[in-house]
């Protein structure tokens, strides 16, 4: 674990009631060692990305379930931009077709997990990805 413990947001944004799949990548991550603070549901991006900032968190894990990716994920990293907190990692799973994967990678999406995705290949991604960024981004 680095000297910084990482502090993780893990939000559901939109109508999507469904919270199961986050819960247990919330206790996941916190089984990990890392700071977790889950927004619980229908949280606005505005909400998302307000905690975030307020809680100094190094990504944001979003959970999209209601076919709302290719809305709500790019409004999250616009306002994230807006608010000078680009440095923030963001990173999502849920019902996402793989024809809106590229797509989303492009406007800032770190890395998607869809269905089936094992709690071990998130951790390594933040282990793997998160950690290091983070380490550059605080010098």
């Amino acid at each position: 674990m680095p000297a910084h413990r990482l502090r993780l947001l893990i939000g559901k944004v939109g109508l999507d009631g469904h919270d199961r799949g986050a819960k247990i990548i919330a206790r996941a991550l916190r089984d990990a060692g890392y700071e977790v603070i889950y927004t619980g549901l229908h949280q606005t991006p505005e909400q998302v990305v307000a905690t975030a900032i307020q809680e100094d968190v190094d990504a944001i894990g979003l959970s999209i379930l209601s076919g709302a990716h290719n809305t709500l994920f790019p409004k999250v990293i616009r306002l994230l931009k807006d608010q000078g907190a680009e440095d923030i990692v963001v990173f999502g799973g849920g019902i996402i077709p793989d024809e809106d994967i590229p797509t989303l990678h492009q406007a800032g999406v770190a890395k998607l997990f869809t269905p089936g995705t094992s709690t071990a290949d998130v951790l390594a991604f933040v282990k793997d990805e998160v950690e290091p960024r983070r380490a550059l981004a605080r010098g």
